[in-house]
């Protein structure tokens, strides 16, 4: 699935998200291989979808941005290729390849492409009953 727009600078911005059932399941994965660049879009393909959580691998076009959003769950991210500015609660952090931050739920976070990255997002939906 596809879906384009333009912003003010008439500069076409893509996200594709590969809606695929789950990945193969015990078969070996190269994680930073199951999703390609794709120049200005941001790409996203799921490799866990249940009721209880999500795994989702992502690549990030340089340039390209998760607007400002809420989650109501937790949601642990890993940077699996280059690097990502990450802004919770108006804090910039800087992750590179093999870092790995929570965004606490019910936080107000962003995520920015100052160069193109790849990373793993998990969300875990149970557990909250505390």
């Amino acid at each position: 699935m596809e879906k384009s727009k333009k912003d003010s600078s008439d500069v076409e911005e893509k996200s594709i998200s590969m809606v695929s059932p789950e990945m193969e399941k015990s078969k070996v994965h190269i994680i930073v291989e199951i999703i390609e660049y794709v120049p200005n879009a941001v790409v996203s393909r799921t490799i866990i979808k249940k009721i209880t959580g999500n795994i989702t691998a992502s690549s990030f076009a340089t340039g390209e941005e998760l607007a400002e959003k809420t989650s109501p769950f937790d949601t642990y991210i890993q940077i699996i290729d280059g690097s990502a500015e990450i802004i919770i609660n108006g804090k910039k952090y800087l992750l590179k390849l093999g870092d790995g931050i929570i965004i606490p739920a019910h936080a107000s976070h962003c995520i920015n492409a100052n160069e193109q990255f790849k990373m793993i997002s998990t969300v875990i939906k149970s557990g909250y009953e505390d």
